[in-house]
């Protein structure tokens, strides 16, 4: 059976780079579309530069069913170590990121009535000591990584409440009576904006179109009147003479 081509995209051939020596799992088919050599080498480079095996996937056009059902292969033993080994790569960037994070902090935008205004630099004190225990544990975790102990809990519980607050803060800047304010002016606005076009449009107009609507609405207010007063008749009689 073939497999019908991918109309969003088309599978081209991945150049290979610099990544863990292995020997790639022998293809069942000569598929150029399939894991060939070439693609099983730039998906361990990519989980080398990633951590994630769903990023290294899309990086090779190719699904991660795909990626785990040739790493469960018997042929597939010199694949799962260079895998392991990618893996290992992965998680030292993903450290490396998390460190620049606690060491100099993210920029968080700031808003104020909706709008943004700037932005401030965030740091997380929590996360740099999490990332110096574990990358120093001889210095800052009794010689061993650990999680987070009760005071550590503590802390994140504290920060998180704190935050909390701030974000509460920042919401009730505006109050309902502003924000209904806010609504009436809008309203107002496009009351006068639909007068004023009306009365242009009225303007514009000539003499005798303007007579002709006024007799249009002269007669359908007398219309109005003889039917109002048509339904009232009806309802005194079905009333009867006692409730006349």
């Amino acid at each position: 059976m073939t497999r019908r081509s991918d109309p969003r995209t088309t599978r081209l051939p991945v150049p290979a780079g610099e990544i863990p020596h292995f020997t790639p799992v022998p293809s069942q088919t000569k598929r150029h579309d399939g894991w060939t050599p070439a693609r099983q080498r730039a998906f361990i480079e990519a989980l080398a530069d990633t951590g994630s095996v769903e990023a290294a996937c899309k990086a090779v056009n190719m699904s991660t069913v795909g990626a785990y059902r040739i790493r469960r292969l018997p042929e597939a033993e010199s694949f799962r170590a260079a895998w392991t080994a990618a893996l290992d790569l992965g998680v030292q960037r993903i450290e490396d990121v998390a460190m620049d994070r606690a060491l100099n902090g993210v920029d968080e935008p700031l808003y104020s009535y909706g709008r943004l205004v700037g932005s401030r630099k965030r740091y997380n004190d929590r996360l740099l000591m999490f990332m110096l225990r574990n990358r120093a544990p001889e210095r800052f975790a009794e010689g061993k990584p650990k999680g987070l102990n009760a005071v550590g809990k503590m802390d994140e519980e504290r920060l998180r409440k704190k935050w909390r607050a701030e974000w509460e803060a920042e919401q009730r800047q505006i109050s309902p009576a502003e924000v209904r304010a806010s609504i009436d002016r809008k309203i107002e606005g496009i009351r006068r904006e639909v007068e004023h076009r009306r009365q242009r449009e009225w303007e514009s107009l000539s003499t005798e179109t303007r007579e002709a609507w006024d007799r249009f609405e002269r007669l359908r207010n007398r219309d109005f009147e003889r039917l109002q007063a048509d339904a009232d008749m009806r309802q005194r009689l079905l009333r009867g003479p006692e409730d006349r």
